[in-house]
């Protein structure tokens, strides 16, 4: 059997953290159908465990390293 995922769209912040209600950065599409939603935090805490129940992993978390731009000079 082969599982055609589609594309997912990306998360913002209206999408919350499933265990804490924080913004979340993961998508987790469950092999049993559905999805889950964590934060940084609890993204990393059940992995092991996501790992082995998921279809697909969608990793935001690059966003959170990421600076917005500087304001230039002629804005200040």
């Amino acid at each position: 059997m082969t599982t055609v995922l589609t594309p997912a769209t990306p998360l913002t912040a209206a999408d919350r953290c499933d265990r804490c209600g924080a913004q979340a950065y993961l998508r987790v599409v469950l092999v049993s159908g559905g999805e889950l939603l964590f934060c940084a935090h609890h993204g990393r805490k059940f992995a092991p465990e996501l790992k082995k129940v998921a279809a697909d992993i969608q990793d935001e978390t690059e966003k959170l390293s990421t600076t917005p731009a500087t304001a230039n000079e002629d804005e200040r």
